[in-house]
């Protein structure tokens, strides 16, 4: 086997907000890949809007940095396991990892789903404590409780056996001894070009090529990012496309590129090792492989996990439809939802049988939600239903997904908690009270029994808990559950809500809506603090008379209405309600508008 010793491909990964993207700026910096130190904002591998406000990685982006002679490619993925299959597509282009875990927090369970995923493709490791500058790290204990981890994954004895890095990112700083911080990064550099596996190939020189990620030019089209695995490819090349469905069709590279820092470089060709992107080639998608015209061997493709959550997306059909946004038509809906299944391999997308719009499965609610927020911004009006789990079958015995559910709180509030998620069947797996007063929570729940629990969570720890989940395994059918114990308040009739008619409402729970907005029959303006739903009037405005009594006209201080996010609000959903999604505003509202059909729908469904 021939060796490429001049390149090393690796991927940082992590929990959520351990640091990643914050170590991925301080590289750049410290080896000159950007012009000036200026341009560098921080967290810039986080591009997306959205990756920017929520402070997570959605997208799995790759860099390069030079240092010693040697270029680290290097793929920043994401902590999320609803991202999953960014990270399964970030590992198919490298040879190691960077396992970076928070000094304080330890090995959370997002680090549990990354290393995983790395162990099953039997990459090398090196483990990054960052942010040892923490008044409260716990190093040794974090070190130990990796290894731990290694143990319960059943990490083979070489896998074992990694080194161990220390690193305040935010500084920029590494060392191999904790309690000796260095000044720059050269001992992680040092440890990265020793440790991760230079790229090796057979030197046949037939051309195989994966590809592992999409992009998008207005001028050239689609374009591949490819990891080259065998032979060389050169600019004006024909090769051979091995597509998915195991047909074979002849393209042309007609440009080249390979990552420098922050930016593309065109090059006239490639070598084994190298990762890079490629035009030219229509219809291309990831998982297929580009190989040598005259023996197209494919490679295998990327496995990713199967969805365990579903929606229905349709386009809006409320009375205020066509007024905020700018696509509109399910035309436009099918292609956008088409065009990101191409890029998007964790999502499948099928057509919905009881109404007019499109069924899309994912991974949970996080990455449902970014990508409607996404569709939101882009200018489209949809009307998305309540999130399903998805069930199977297996010997006759209905199966539905369990997620693991950790949770860290006060003490004073583990009652609350164990209550509240024992009412959606979830089952308590273990607990273990710290010296600080905290308290360390583990459970297994159904993952439609977790469906908007975030919400009542902060509400039963006043704020103070945090909580994480993952994907466990299938159960059988747990029985029927109950999320939501508050019925809705539903608008009678259309009109703009006024404060004398609020104020009255205010009374029966919370309000979704302030003044002066336009409402309509069927929309949700609040939350009834009863069990059923309530139809009100909240147009009703005060009648004015020429009459003054004392205390008569006392003034009417209203309660500031509660604005859910997005997450929220499809965690509030009930079965027979639905949210409308604009680029202004998110709505909720019953399926069936008007008040009188709906109250003939549920008498009806009594009698059968």
């Amino acid at each position: 086997m021939a060796v490429r010793g001049d390149i090393r491909n690796l991927a940082i990964i992590a929990h959520v907000d351990h640091g990643k993207t914050t170590l991925v700026d301080a590289m750049l910096r410290q080896t000159g890949a950007v012009a000036r130190e200026s341009q560098l904002v921080d967290r810039v591998m986080d591009s997306m809007a959205l990756e920017k406000e929520k402070g997570i990685t959605i997208l799995a982006k790759n860099t390069a940095v030079t240092h010693a002679g040697i270029k680290f490619n290097i793929v920043d993925t994401p902590g999320h396991a609803d991202f999953g299959g960014e990270v399964e597509r970030g590992l198919a282009m490298v040879d190691g990892v960077l396992l970076l875990v928070d000094a304080s927090e330890g090995p959370l369970p997002q680090t549990r789903f990354v290393l995983r995923k790395a162990l099953e493709k039997d990459l090398q490791i090196i483990l990054v404590i960052n942010k040892v500058d923490r008044p409260d790290a716990r190093i040794t204990e974090v070190v130990d409780e990796v290894y731990e981890l290694f143990f319960e994954l059943e990490a083979k004895e070489s896998q074992i056996d990694f080194p161990i890095v220390y690193c305040v990112a935010r500084s920029g700083a590494a060392s191999l001894e904790a309690d000796a911080m260095g000044t720059d990064l050269g001992p992680l550099f040092c440890l990265m070009a020793e440790h991760i596996p230079a790229p090796t190939y057979q030197d046949t020189g037939q051309l195989q090529t994966l590809v592992t990620n999409l992009d998008a030019s207005p001028h050239l089209g689609r374009l591949a990012i490819c990891r080259v695995v065998e032979g060389e490819i050169v600019q004006g090349q024909t090769v051979a496309h091995c597509k998915r469905d195991g047909s074979v069709a002849a393209a042309r590279i007609t440009q080249l590129w390979v990552t420098e820092g922050l930016q593309r470089v065109k090059v006239q060709s490639a070598s084994p090792g190298d990762i890079i992107t490629v035009a030219g080639i229509e219809g291309i998608t990831i998982g297929e492989t580009l190989a040598d015209p005259d023996a197209p061997v494919p490679l295998p493709g990327i496995d990713i996990d199967e969805p365990t959550m579903s929606i229905t997306l349709g386009i809006n059909t409320s009375p205020l439809a066509g007024r905020e946004g700018t696509k509109l038509t399910s035309r436009l809906l099918r292609n956008r939802l088409e065009a990101e299944v191409i890029g998007n391999v964790s999502i499948k997308v099928s057509r919905a049988e009881k109404m007019d719009g499109w069924v899309i499965q994912g991974r949970g609610e996080l990455q449902l939600a970014v990508l409607i927020e996404t569709m939101r911004r882009e200018g489209f009006e949809l009307t998305v239903g309540r999130p399903e789990v998805l069930t199977k079958e297996v010997d006759g015995v209905l199966l539905e997904p369990i997620d693991s559910v950790f949770v860290e709180v006060p003490q004073e509030f583990v009652g609350a908690v164990s209550q509240s998620i024992a009412l959606r069947k979830g089952q308590m797996r273990n607990m273990v009270n710290h010296k600080n007063g905290g308290a360390h929570l583990e459970f297994a729940a159904p993952v439609r029994g977790l469906i908007g629990f975030q919400t009542e969570f902060l509400s039963c720890t006043s704020g103070t808990g945090i909580m994480n989940r993952t994907f466990a395994r299938f159960e059988p059918w747990l029985g029927e559950i109950r999320t939501r114990a508050t019925g809705s308040l539903v608008a009678d009739r259309a009109g703009a809500s006024a404060g004398h008619a609020l104020f009255k409402l205010q009374e029966r729970g919370k309000m979704f809506v302030p003044p002066g907005v336009k409402v309509y029959e069927g929309m949700i303006v609040g939350e009834n603090a009863r069990s059923d739903d309530m139809d009100v009037n909240p147009t009703r405005e005060k009648k004015l008379t020429n009459m003054r009594a004392a205390g008569s006209d006392s003034a009417e201080n209203l309660t500031p209405y509660t604005r859910l996010s997005l997450e929220q609000t499809l965690g509030f959903l009930s079965a027979d309600e639905c949210a409308e999604v604009t680029p202004l505003a998110i709505r909720m509202r019953k399926v069936i508008l008007g008040g009188l059909t709906r109250s003939r729908q549920s008498k009806k469904a009594a009698r059968i």
